[in-house]
């Protein structure tokens, strides 16, 4: 864990307010969900249960927390209202783990969880379950209390999933230790009920990862088998520039409906990018790189970059513009590439080592145009500006890829010669066809 990162303990998050970034109240807090996995991996945190006024309880994701302190939750702002409902794979903790009975792997003796807490990971935005404060003694019992002791999760069983069983929990668990492009590589054998019975045990966000992977026909044919509003959960998790892929496949009917069931801004970025020709630059990019103002610091560049949830590509380099950050941005200015921020002390001004030598492509340079100045300065992304000067976006060279090669790449078995993750993915096959 970083130093200094705060643990809590649950039972003080229990009821405790919620407040978006301007101090107005969302709701309170009633639960946390937490996603078991195998093997004694302490559990992830997936979100929180909010009550909000109506007395509706949502999920709020732990991605749209900014602070836990001093007794209360603040979030982005951005909440989504939609009943919440509890999955397969999830657990709650304030309902299901406390009073739990569990066993001391160090003698096997029997203790019931009093407490949990909760740590979030250096460097990410992840949280983890950390410890448990545990009560030795029978349960119920009429004599004096038994001694209390907080404990790692691992010195602990009777919480984590077996590694053998072949329920909907434990295939999640085993994927979870996976790359996307491994998960997509079993669910792309499987029968088209089975791969949506075990897309429905995704959690959104790793549902999202692995649907980028799969072929466009598998990703229509998931995403027509889920609830209308976790679809568009689901898409609002995919890249713009996915979603967007993905959306172009449906009928306009259908394609209408889920961009209006997803958040405004979500929704606004995959509009954007649907205005372009798919074999354009502006339909391959990504509305969501790394955007730096002129007066931010070489520490502020690398603690953007170092962000867990950006792909190699886009963490690669910066875009400095002028106000507004987001795209579409200002007046784009340049870029600082990753290698040159290592070689410059923190304090330095981006805008002092911005590379202004290569120019952005316009959003209607053809697919030719943006793999060959990939090709001729070496690059693995490129910006892509308006008439104006303002940036739309970057596309990187994964998006092109997906471009260029045939159609029927993913059927290649690449995972048999050292890609990564081999026995995984065959235990995961085999367990998935055994159901």
């Amino acid at each position: 864990m970083a130093a200094g990162a705060p643990r809590i303990f649950v039972s003080h998050l229990s009821g405790v307010p919620v407040f978006d970034p301007n101090g107005d109240q969302v709701g309170r807090v009633r639960d946390l969900v937490a996603m078991l996995r195998v093997g004694g991996r302490p559990p992830r945190l997936l979100g929180l249960v909010v009550e909000v006024v109506s007395r509706r309880r949502i999920f709020l994701p732990m991605t749209r927390v900014t602070g836990v302190e001093s007794g209360q939750v603040i979030t982005t702002g951005v909440v989504n209202m939609r009943r919440f409902e509890q999955r397969p794979t999830e657990r709650l903790i304030l309902g299901e783990l406390l009073d739990r009975r569990v066993r001391l792997v160090a003698d096997g003796e029997e203790v019931t969880v009093l407490d949990v807490a909760i740590q979030q990971l250096p460097a990410r935005r992840d949280w983890e379950i950390d410890r448990i404060f545990v009560r030795k003694g029978k349960s119920g019992a009429l004599r004096r209390r038994g001694e209390t002791l907080t404990v790692e999760w691992s010195a602990v069983t009777g919480f984590s999933l077996e590694e053998h069983g072949q329920g909907a929990e434990n295939l999640v668990a085993t994927f979870e230790q996976m790359r996307p492009a491994d998960v997509a590589n079993v669910l792309h054998h499987l029968t088209p009920k089975r791969r949506a019975e075990v897309a429905s045990a995704l959690d959104d966000d790793r549902l999202a990862d692995v649907m980028e992977e799969l072929p466009e026909d598998e990703q229509v044919e998931i995403l027509g088998k889920l609830k209308e509003e976790r679809a568009a959960d689901v898409l609002e998790a995919m890249d713009p520039d996915d979603a967007a892929d993905l959306l172009s496949e449906l009928p306009e009917d259908d394609k209408e409906r889920l961009l209006t069931l997803m958040r405004p801004d979500d929704a606004a970025d995959v509009r954007r990018l649907l205005s372009y020709e798919e074999n354009t630059a502006g339909g391959l990019m990504t509305t969501e790189p790394i955007v730096l103002r002129p007066d931010a610091t070489v520490a502020d560049a690398l603690a953007r970059v170092r962000q867990s949830d950006l792909s190699p590509a886009l963490a690669a380099q910066v875009y400095v513009c002028r106000p507004p950050d987001e795209t579409p941005t200002g007046k784009y200015l340049g870029t600082v590439h990753f290698q040159r921020l290592l070689r410059d002390p923190p304090f330095t001004l981006v805008s002092s080592i911005v590379d202004t030598g290569l120019a952005p492509l316009r959003p209607d340079a053809s697919l030719p145009v943006v793999t060959s100045y990939l090709a001729a300065y070496n690059m693995v992304a490129v910006p892509v500006v308006d008439e104006s000067g303002s940036l739309l976006g970057a596309v990187t060279v994964d998006d092109v890829l997906d471009h260029l090669l045939p159609d029927d790449w993913r059927e290649t078995d690449f995972h048999s010669e050292g890609a990564g993750g081999p026995e995984d993915s065959e235990r995961a096959e085999g367990a998935l066809r055994g159901n």
